[in-house]
């Protein structure tokens, strides 16, 4: 199977009248990276919610997002009167000092973080159950969309995989005219220089046909061909990883096409590689968003 490594995955559960809201998303990456926003409730369990969701997703850029909602239960609303007394003694000091006119300070006390505050009815092991829970969803969530999307960039690579071995198989009729021309060529080229050096017939011969083994592209177009068999049978393999190993094979593909490309010395060739050439771009395009 395959699995792209962009994808996004939802899921909320409730838990003492609150709302708890999972998301989850992934980017295609070189490197692996979590980033993890949580309520304090939950800040103790970061390390294994990080540990929890890299161990399913494996690779990428991915962000964890945990969110709780609820109505205010006015019963565990506190005040925190030591913050409240420092707040309160701190701004009188500066009104005074900067003689600013009487305005209503305890409603600006009142709109600081930590003053007005409530029971955490979420810092117990059965919270955590409903959490753990609710990310397991997440990730299913988000697994499906990466397999989905996986389905369609395999469609995709068999589809530019198949393009080069067409336009591989489309250079045949050419190379034995390309041989000949290549062999006439020389032969006009070398005639006034052996007759004018008393160049030895048979060594002439020998250097023609070494030249010509050189140009051979033969091996080239085998080894082509079996690079892009592998490709295809490492695609349909049961890893769970397959991209970095895809794209090794990829650049082996990409070694053989500039390599027919250097030898052909022959323009309806050379339109052959610059096709297998673009396809092989788009390979490249497409295999860095899979895992």
């Amino acid at each position: 199977m395959i699995l792209s490594m962009t994808g996004f995955g939802q899921s909320k559960s409730e838990y003492n009248g609150k709302v708890i809201r999972v998301e989850i998303k992934s980017l295609n990456a070189r490197t692996t990276e979590i980033r993890c926003k949580l309520p304090v409730s939950f800040r103790d369990r970061e390390m294994d919610l990080r540990k929890k969701v890299l161990d399913a997703l494996q690779r990428g850029k991915m962000d964890l997002t945990v969110t709780v909602d609820g109505i205010a239960d006015e019963e565990n609303t506190f005040v925190n009167a030591d913050a409240f007394r420092k707040y309160y003694k701190e701004l009188n000091s500066l009104r005074t000092e900067l003689k600013i006119t009487e305005g209503d300070i305890l409603q600006s006390i009142l709109r600081i973080p930590n003053v007005i505050g409530q029971n955490d009815e979420l810092a117990d092991d059965e919270a955590w159950k409903v959490l753990e829970k609710t990310v397991n969803n997440a990730i299913k969530s988000i697994n499906k969309f990466r397999s989905d999307e996986g389905q369609v960039l395999k469609d995709d690579l068999i589809l530019r995989v198949k393009a080069i071995e067409l336009n591989l198989r489309a250079i045949e009729p050419y190379e034995s005219v390309r041989i000949d021309r290549i062999k006439d060529k020389l032969k006009k080229n070398m005639e006034e220089f052996v007759v004018k050096h008393q160049v030895d017939q048979n060594r002439y011969e020998q250097e023609i046909l070494y030249y010509i083994e050189k140009l051979d592209i033969n091996e080239e177009k085998v080894r082509l061909s079996q690079h892009c068999v592998y490709f295809m049978e490492e695609l349909e393999s049961n890893a769970d990883q397959k991209g970095r190993k895809l794209s090794f094979i990829t650049q082996e593909i990409g070694r053989e096409i500039n390599t027919i490309g250097a030898k052909a010395q022959d323009s309806d060739i050379q339109q052959y590689v610059v096709m297998m050439k673009d396809e092989l771009e788009k390979l490249k395009e497409q295999l860095a968003n899979i895992l």
